[in-house]
């Protein structure tokens, strides 16, 4: 594994490369980073230059610029950043997983040319929701108690909502590399609550470019409620179905050897 840092506006990214051939861009969202995908991008990476990074911001990516609100679109241009150094030229496979999915959204719409296809896997876009505004209510009400309370209760309470579990803390008995990931991805936290949770969701994906490239929406087979119904309001807006994928959220870390293969026959399907 090669890994290497990117100097974006605003901040250093922190990648990773893999393997050889055709480029596939693996994007994590919330407190993810490229280590979560660790296991997918190793089985992919036979026939694939696999690329992963950490977002902005969040574990080795550190900023360079007063933190501040950040926004998808601006995730979308270190990802155009990072094929343009890193692809060779040659467009880009890309899987984007929650706030990733919609940075690739915003990829694939502002620079078709990169992007050969797009695996969107559970875009957390509530506000095409009939009910958003109830949603970007929770948010902010989720966001002041982080302020008056911390990280932990916030993530917990965001967690129940959506339908997902929190990270669990770091154990003794885990490798270290694992205890490592989860030090970082409790820490990211912090950055999702702050600066990430109520920008984000008020993303509209650009439904006319993104149905004129090639966007597939998927779900998990166990994932919660609210993530199948972003993505089925994705689809709809893109005339096309959900296709289902193994696992829940983290699907492509805790079913690996199946998502890979799902993963290969959205790309070439």
């Amino acid at each position: 594994m090669e890994t290497g840092t990117l100097t974006v506006p605003g901040a250093e990214i922190h990648y990773e490369i893999r393997g050889a051939g055709p480029p596939l861009l693996l994007i994590n969202g919330g407190d993810g980073d490229a280590a979560m995908f660790g296991p997918l991008a190793r089985l992919l990476a036979d026939h694939h230059t696999v690329i992963t990074y950490d977002p902005r911001g969040n574990s080795r990516s550190r900023l360079t610029a007063p933190p501040r609100e950040q926004s998808i679109e601006e995730r979308g241009h270190d990802a155009h950043l990072l094929l343009a150094e890193l692809a060779a030229g040659r467009p880009a496979a890309v899987f984007g997983t929650s706030y990733g999915a919609m940075t690739g959204m915003d990829l694939l719409a502002r620079h078709p040319g990169q992007v050969r296809a797009l695996v969107a896997h559970e875009p957390f876009v509530v506000d095409l929701l009939p009910d958003a505004d109830r949603w970007h209510a929770l948010f902010r009400e989720i966001h002041a108690a982080y302020r008056r309370e911390g990280p932990g209760p916030a993530l917990r309470r965001l967690g129940q909502e959506i339908g997902l579990d929190v990270a669990p803390e770091p154990d003794d008995a885990l490798p270290a590399p694992v205890r490592e990931m989860l030090a970082r991805v409790r820490a990211n936290g912090d950055v999702v609550l702050e600066y990430e949770l109520r920008s984000f969701t008020r993303f509209r994906p650009d439904a006319e470019a993104l149905r004129a490239g090639r966007c597939l929406p998927v779900a998990g087979e166990e994932s919660p409620a609210l993530l199948h119904r972003t993505t089925a309001a994705l689809a709809e807006q893109l005339g096309t179905r959900v296709t289902e994928f193994p696992g829940g959220h983290v699907g492509y870390l805790t079913h690996a050897a199946e998502f890979a293969v799902a993963l290969r026959g959205a790309l070439a399907g």
